[in-house]
């Protein structure tokens, strides 16, 4: 009996001094990862294994997966596989229940103790998940200093935000990513809104340095919104023409404030800091926990409430917390300057998703009774959504989008594309906002001429005319410059060499048309108007090569270009495998109105135009389907 109770006394003592050396890090700090779908909530290190308590954060009924390619990395570059999961099974599809959260563990091989910090991966293919720099010493983690320029600037609540300068110049933007580790990222990409161009999303890639530093130059007509896209979030900031933008990039705040399960630690400073142009404002506009945006909803959960609604109902429904976040901002604690901006940047959410209406309500419809792609093409282009009269007269509440202080905001780009959508736009602005002139109406102008010469279509005599009706002569000498650029770009382009081409055979410029319809008369007719030196034309050829195989004899593919048949012959790449005609004296053109290239022409077997556009817009691209539905109705 007492050799028993010795046994059991030595096993209970082994077990107590293994316990003893497990150590346990209670939700350990990391510096940064590539999103917040999963947390660590504590890791287990132990003699044998090392676990790894993992907390999921996603959409309720959407799956996430763990590889059996994951591992940690320790701070010796040293690796350790995955061995297996504990309520979770490797490469299988994990189901996150309705609450958007689920928990499970992952186990690793034991860790030295001398190791520091571990890095979590799920692999090393591009999108893996990835957590850096995970402590498994917090006190020394939350003892390290920030930098000496990393400052929190003064705010003077007074400031008056200024009044931005049209200068076409250029832009810097300097950048120091702290505790930055070359495995994290080695370049980012920077999204442009441009409020001139009309630039919406442009992609600018930025290298980064191995000492986490990166430089960016951008040439601007005024201030400009742009966007830094971190696999740890987003960083937005204000550049301007002839002025320097610094940025010192605090990760792990970043991702803290991200976390569920850091969220109210104690904080490591700001995210962001600010250097040189308004650094005070950015500041300031960097820590506003307001909600601005008037319906920041899921898609399809507007759609699911818009659905059926009148306009005047959609109106209401948008615009439904626009006096409370009027009223929150006045009573913020805000600067003068940043209060006046947020005010700026509701206004230009709420002209955006007016103008939206009638494209939101047909989309609803579409969405939620599922429609097919020829039922939704039927109801989108032949219902008509009524708006009552007076129905915009809500835009003159927003009239801070006619000035220059607009060019802050950075919805200004997207708005101005979305203008687009209002029913004879321009009259309606210049009805409502009372004038027909002002920086909105310049950027309007501006960007139709802009997209016109960016679809190779330099600027013609009356156009050169016309850049003189703006009101500051920045927009002219941007608009000269791209159109120089791009004259040197179809130079270049006109240089390449080429391809053989099926030819419809000697006709004269006046006679093309009527010969190409008498010639195939009875078939559908797709004529596709381009040159050799046009970047999108070319883009557009491969597709047409399809169309050309898919239908065969019913559809009969011709491209036209008014360049000689010796130039179009040399081209090479890409080959054309339909008909091709030459129309030197672009008279085929000038008589069907067409303007600008690729314009594609789909005729019916009566001679009969039945669709005509850019064939690769996004939202009404020219597709087999959209042909078929053409075919199938007009034989």
């Amino acid at each position: 009996m007492k050799r028993f109770v010795w046994i059991i006394g030595l096993i209970f003592c082994i077990t107590c001094t293994i316990q003893a050396k497990d150590r346990v890090i209670e939700r350990p700090p990391f510096l940064a990862w590539s999103s917040n779908s999963i947390e660590v909530d504590k890791i287990v290190m132990s003699d044998t294994v090392t676990t790894v308590y993992i907390k999921a954060f996603y959409h309720p009924k959407y799956w996430i997966k763990i590889a059996t390619g994951s591992f940690l990395k320790d701070n010796n570059g040293m690796l350790y596989p995955i061995r297996r999961g504990v309520g979770i099974t490797l490469d299988k599809e994990f189901w996150m229940p309705e609450s958007g959260e689920a928990e499970f563990q992952l186990q690793f091989p034991p860790i030295p103790e001398n190791v520091t910090s571990l890095d979590f991966s799920e692999g090393d293919f591009d999108g893996a998940y990835k957590i850096w720099g995970i402590q498994l010493d917090k006190d020394a983690f939350y003892k390290q200093k920030l930098p000496k320029e990393a400052v929190v600037h003064k705010i003077n609540k007074k400031a008056i935000l200024p009044t931005p300068k049209l200068v076409y110049g250029t832009a810097t933007l300097k950048g120091k990513i702290l505790d930055y580790q070359k495995e994290m990222i080695k370049q980012v990409k920077m999204h442009i809104e441009s409020p001139a161009l009309n630039i919406h999303n442009e992609q600018n890639i930025i290298k980064i340095k191995e000492d986490g530093t990166f430089l960016a130059e951008v040439k601007v007509a005024s201030v400009t919104s742009v966007a830094l896209e971190f696999p740890f979030g987003w960083i937005e900031c204000l550049i301007a023409p002839n002025e320097e933008t610094s940025l010192i990039i605090n990760t792990k705040e970043l991702c803290r404030r991200q976390a569920h399960l850091q969220r109210k630690d104690k904080t490591y400073g700001e995210p962001v800091y600010f250097n040189g142009y308004l650094a005070s404002l950015q500041q300031e506009l960097a820590s506003v926990d307001i909600d601005i945006v008037l319906k920041s909803v899921y898609y399809m959960d507007m759609y699911n409430d818009i659905v059926g609604k009148s306009a005047d109902e959609y109106k209401a429904y948008v615009l439904e917390r626009l006096p409370s976040v009027r009223k929150e901002i006045a009573q913020s604690p805000y600067s003068n300057a940043c209060k006046e901006l947020l005010n700026i940047l509701v206004d230009l959410d709420a002209t955006g998703k007016i103008a939206m209406t009638e494209r939101e309500l047909k989309s609803a419809h579409i969405a939620v009774n599922k429609l097919n792609r020829e039922q939704a093409d039927d109801y989108f282009y032949n219902t008509r959504i009524d708006t009552p009269k007076g129905y915009y007269d809500i835009l003159k509440e927003f009239s801070s989008i006619n000035t220059l202080k607009a060019l802050y905001g950075k919805y200004y780009a997207s708005t101005i594309y979305l203008i687009n959508f209002l029913p004879n736009s321009l009259d309606v602005l210049k009805e409502t906002l009372r004038t027909g002139q002002g920086p909105l109406f310049d950027n309007i102008k501006f960007n139709k001429l802009y997209q016109s010469i960016k679809d190779f279509t330099p600027l013609t005599a009356e156009q050169n005319v016309e850049l003189k009706t703006f009101s500051s002569p920045v927009y002219a000498e941007m608009l000269t410059q791209v159109n120089k650029e791009i004259i040197k770009k179809i130079e270049l382009n006109k240089r390449k060499t080429g391809f053989t081409v099926n030819e419809t055979g000697q006709v004269s410029n006046e006679d093309l048309f009527p010969s190409i319809i008498s010639k195939f008369r009875g078939h559908t007719l797709l004529v596709d108007f381009w040159a050799t030196w046009c970047g999108p034309c070319r883009k557009a050829i491969p597709e047409l090569n399809e169309f050309a195989k898919k239908f065969g004899k019913k559809l009969v593919v011709i491209g036209i270009s008014d360049e000689t048949a010796d130039k179009v012959k040399e081209m090479k790449d890409p080959n054309i495998e339909y008909y091709s005609a030459v129309d030197t004296k672009g008279v085929m053109k000038k008589a069907l109105g067409v303007k600008g290239i690729p314009h594609v022409i789909l005729v019916d077997p009566k001679g009969i135009v039945r669709w005509e556009g850019f064939p690769l817009l996004q939202g009404h691209e020219l597709t087999a389907e959209v042909i078929e539905k053409i075919m199938k109705k007009y034989k």
